[in-house]
């Protein structure tokens, strides 16, 4: 496995440090490991370790030096071809992301390593396949605030190289008297890290502990070196300089700690985790810090450590005070915070956690499945997802349908997630909405089985790298993994199946199926048992009505009504089907028969219909969803064509006979027609006969 890593700059620094340290635990475990920053301090020591490194401006944060280094980094992933890009900080996760989609089969991982302000320039952090956290409070934060899925989030604490920061109790130097008592605080000198709380407390303690020293360890970031001089002024204010020394950067931080017997960290931010905090608890230093963010993660108050009030000088000086007079507590907390690094906080751990989420990212497939409408068609993309399902068997796949016709897939046991298109809003604002979720939740394959202007657009829009579908002349540019259309007969799935070769699928199986809940299969049944009289007779379902879009489609209420006087003569029970648009038509049925029938139109939801269809002997409808609700329930059907290609909109299924009349004109896929021969041309006794062939 080939790792990049992608950082600003590698000066001295916890993420920095990370950065070195989990490249060299990359190379013991023989995988490959690049990294692309600025340069710095640590690149030295980075190249020791074998692994390489790449300068590229990536700290730079305008908008023209962003766009030029994407190219760069692209081709460098294309050319190294490199498996994961782990990104660590906010400009350079914006170029690296860019770059993944230039560069096919990279999966791009981000680490949050603080407490992001809600700007648009932090979302991408939580648009990593993975976004790994150091914190609980982070993982909070990027869920709650950035809308980060929970299931993509991964808690991967940092970790200290027990080798490098080894457990002694408190060597001192020789040159220091033994009557003194050294605080430290080591860190980046910053408004955020409480510094100035900590001056104000310690001259708080120095009135009652006369002996303190205080080592401040660190520097200003570039260009922010006058908040040192706050400090140092700070200092003389406070009377304060033969007490205090600015030790600046320290590279040996374990011979730091060495010296010091409390590290404190003062931090009055949200600290993503306190990386020091670990180190000191390794090497046996006592700490005390900030009851803050990540902070909490580690110390567990008079357990493993002391917590104190951010912004808070007289608890900060309290609690220096309590383990100055108290040898015992220091000695207890000091144990305690050993054992708690040993076993959670260590380098080892914090690699093979990271890589496994490397490895479970490169196994883990997001695939997004794009079906629109209608319900017909819906139900016809069933044996796709099912091929799709024991093709990638680990795949998080997602369809993005109609939000009518949800239930259809709501238990759909192939998908793990449905996002729903609102028809009603047919705006571009609906399409922008959906295609920023679709961006955000960084899909690695995109399956348009709609194949319309819309959902080449919604592919495309979703920033997706791999977007198969028809090449159609409906903006079929916009996909990038296409197949020709073809004039041939296909039934919908062998349609959908030449879509699915692209992905190596080799055969997709015509069996529909539905999924509908026990709640459902009640209702049917209590509706027949209220409205059905011949318990024994066999039950023939009608569906009169059709699309309103396509009245083509339609056989004459007239000879609905004469089949169904037919179908009562030969002792059959009828419930007709519909929706609320063909109340009309059921008007019309009870004026032209003298038969009664069974009424269930507008009265079922899509699953209560398909349990019903489920209970009749054979069900007759037109080309529409119903006829494939039929299908999928395995009750014998016979199909009404006219305009349409049977052989198109239908399946292979046992149990089914198809009506359809040769006429000349057609399959015409008109939606309105004068003559309608099509239809015309179908007579009642030849439906009554097929019903009849089905039940014998």
């Amino acid at each position: 496995m080939k790792v990049l890593q992608i950082l600003p700059e590698l000066n001295v620094g916890g993420v920095e440090r990370g950065t070195v340290d989990l490249a060299r635990q990359l190379l013991r475990r023989k995988h490959e490991a690049l990294v692309i920053s600025n340069g710095g301090g640590l690149v030295e020591e980075l190249e020791s370790t074998g692994a390489r490194h790449i300068k590229l401006a990536v700290h730079k944060k305008s908008l023209f030096s962003i766009l030029a280094n994407v190219p760069k980094v692209a081709k460098i992933l294309r050319e190294e071809k490199v498996d994961i890009v782990h990104a660590r900080s906010r400009v350079p996760a914006l170029i690296a992301f860019l770059a993944c989609r230039c560069a096919p089969g990279t999966n791009f991982v981000t680490t949050c390593h603080g407490y992001y302000s809600r700007s648009p320039a932090s979302r991408v952090m939580g648009w990593g396949k993975r976004v790994i956290v150091p914190s609980s409070v982070i993982a909070q934060r990027m869920v709650e605030d950035f809308g980060v899925p929970q299931e993509r989030i991964r808690l991967i604490p940092r970790g200290v190289d027990l080798e490098e920061f080894k457990f002694w109790r408190k060597p001192k130097d020789k040159k220091e008297k033994r009557d003194v008592f050294t605080i430290g605080v080591v860190g980046r000198l910053s408004p955020i890290k409480g510094h100035k709380y900590f001056l104000q407390a310690l001259a708080k303690v120095i009135r009652v502990l006369p002996m303190v020293r205080a080592l401040i360890v660190g520097d200003a970031s570039c260009g922010k070196e006058k908040y040192k001089e706050e400090l140092k002024m700070l200092t003389r204010r406070l009377s304060l300089d033969r007490y205090v020394e600015f030790m600046g950067h320290q590279s040996n931080v374990p011979r730091v700690l060495s010296r010091l017997d409390v590290l404190v960290l003062p931090t009055v931010t949200q600290e993503a985790f306190g990386r020091v905090l670990i180190e000191a608890g390794a090497c046996g230093v006592p700490v005390i810090a900030t009851r803050v963010g990540g902070v909490v993660d580690i110390i567990e108050d008079g357990v493993n450590g002391i917590l104190v009030a951010p912004g808070d000088p007289a608890d900060l000086a309290s609690g220096l005070i309590s383990l100055f007079k108290e040898p015992a507590l220091r000695r207890r907390l000091v144990l305690a915070a050993r054992t708690n690094v040993k076993e959670n906080f260590t380098l080892k751990q914090m690699a093979e956690k990271t890589i496994a989420v490397y490895e479970e990212t490169q196994a883990v497939l997001r695939i997004l499945v794009i079906k629109l409408t209608a319900l017909g068609d819906v139900i016809l993309a069933g044996p796709s997802l099912r091929a799709l399902r024991e093709n990638f068997p680990r795949a998080q796949i997602t369809v993005l349908t109609a939000e009518p016709f949800r239930p259809v897939l709501q238990n759909c046991p192939y998908i793990n997630r449905i996002i729903d298109f609102s028809l009603k809003n047919r705006s571009y604002k609906e399409i922008w909405r959906i295609s920023r979720l679709l961006r955000r939740l960084d899909f690695d394959m995109v399956v348009d089985l709609q194949n319309n202007r819309r959902s080449h657009i919604l592919a495309y829009l979703s920033a997706c790298n791999k977007r198969y579908g028809y090449d159609n002349g409906k903006f079929g540019f916009l996909l990038n993994k296409r197949v020709k259309e073809v004039n041939l007969p296909l039934s919908p799935i062998k349609h959908q199946a030449r879509t699915l070769r692209l992905l190596g699928i080799k055969s997709v199986k015509e069996d529909l199926k539905l999924w509908p809940e026990e709640k459902d299969e009640s209702w049917a049944e209590d509706f027949l048992k209220r409205h059905k009289k011949q318990e024994s007779a066999p039950l023939i379902g009608i569906n009169p009505g059709a699309s309103p879009g396509w009245p083509s489609k339609r056989w004459a209420v007239e000879k609905f009504a004469a089949l169904l006087d037919k179908l009562r003569d030969a002792g059959m029970e009828v419930v007709v089907t519909g929706k609320g648009r063909d109340k009309r038509l059921v008007k019309n049925l009870r004026q032209l028969s003298l038969s009664r029938f069974v009424d269930a139109v507008d009265k079922t939801s899509v699953m209560q219909l398909a349990c019903l269809i489920r209970r009749c002997s054979v069900y007759i409808a037109g080309d529409s969803a119903p006829l494939h609700i039929a299908y999928a329930v395995k009750t014998p059907a016979v199909g009404l064509f006219g305009p349409t290609d049977a052989r198109r909109h239908t399946i292979a299924a046992a149990g089914q006979v198809i009506i359809k009349k040769g006429v000349a004109c057609g399959p015409c896929y008109k939606r309105y027609c004068r003559q309608h021969r099509c239809m015309k041309e179908i007579a009642v006794e030849e439906v009554f006969e097929a019903v009849n062939r089905l039940l014998r």
